[in-house]
C-alpha cells in the first residue's frame, strides 16, 4: 500500500511547522479554481518531464481533486524516480476541503 496521509494529520504537521511540500498535481484551471495555500503545482501530465523538480530531503504530500492522481503520481515517482518521502493525501483537496478548511472551494 502506498503512503497516505489524512487531511487531519496534514493539517496538525503544517501547524507544528514541519517543512512539507505540498505538491498539487491537478489541471491549471482546477488549481486556479481553489488550492490549499503554500501548494505548488505540478499538472499529474507534466510530471515525468519535470520529477527533478520534486525533492528528496524532506517530506512531500501529494494532491489531486480525490486522491486518484496523487496516487497514480506518487507510484510514478516511488517506481521510476525511487523517491522515499511522498505521502498522499488521502480525498485529496475535495477531503481537506469539508473537513478542514471550508473556504477551499468545492467542485
Amino acid at each position: 500500500m502506498l503512503p497516505e496521509l489524512t487531511p487531519e494529520a496534514l493539517y496538525s504537521r503544517l501547524q507544528s511547522g514541519e517543512d512539507l511540500l505540498l505538491l498539487d498535481v491537478r489541471q491549471p484551471e482546477e488549481y486556479e479554481f481553489c488550492h490549499i495555500e503554500g501548494s505548488q503545482l505540478i499538472p499529474l501530465g507534466e510530471l515525468a518531464a519535470r520529477a527533478d523538480e520534486v525533492p528528496t530531503d524532506r517530506p512531500v504530500v501529494l494532491i489531486c481533486h480525490h486522491g486518484v492522481r496523487s496516487m497514480q503520481a506518487l507510484a510514478y515517482l516511488q517506481h521510476r524516480h525511487e523517491h522515499t518521502n511522498l505521502l498522499n493525501l488521502r480525498g485529496g483537496i475535495d477531503a481537506w476541503s469539508r473537513r478542514i478548511d471550508a473556504s477551499v472551494a468545492l467542485y
